[in-house]
């Protein structure tokens, strides 16, 4: 006959802090989501090691996952200074119209003046 269950025990020493903040988790641990220790530590242990398998065979999904982290997290505060200013995006809308408008240069018209210079500069080549 096969065996379908199989006991184990797990040995922490509160004296590590690994340990002790293994026992803490599963003290805090969500009742409702697992249901026992044993629900826990499965999760637990098919979660880390999917992960290692999945860093092996791609060794740029850690940095990618910080890059991406860092990129929304970068996003939450833009979104979270428009949303807290008084304008928003009026605000930002007109502080670009302003910058730009500040660095157009104001246009001359050409005077008759201005296009005699321009002929005899030009005549003189």
């Amino acid at each position: 006959m096969e065996r379908t269950t199989i006991n184990t025990n797990i040995r922490l020493n509160l004296n590590k802090p690994e340990d002790r903040q293994a026992w803490e988790h599963l003290q805090s641990m969500d009742r409702k989501k697992y249901k026992s220790y044993s629900r826990a530590v499965v999760a637990a242990i098919n979660d880390h090691f999917s992960r290692q398998k999945r860093l092996d065979n791609d060794p740029f999904l850690e940095f990618r996952e910080k890059e991406d982290a860092f990129l929304q997290k970068i996003l939450d505060t833009i979104r979270e200074g428009l949303q807290s200013t008084d304008a928003g995006l009026a605000g930002l809308s007109a502080l670009l119209q302003a910058a730009q408008s500040a660095s157009l240069p104001a246009q001359e018209t050409m005077t008759d003046e201005n296009l005699d210079i321009a002929m005899e500069f030009m005549d003189s080549l």
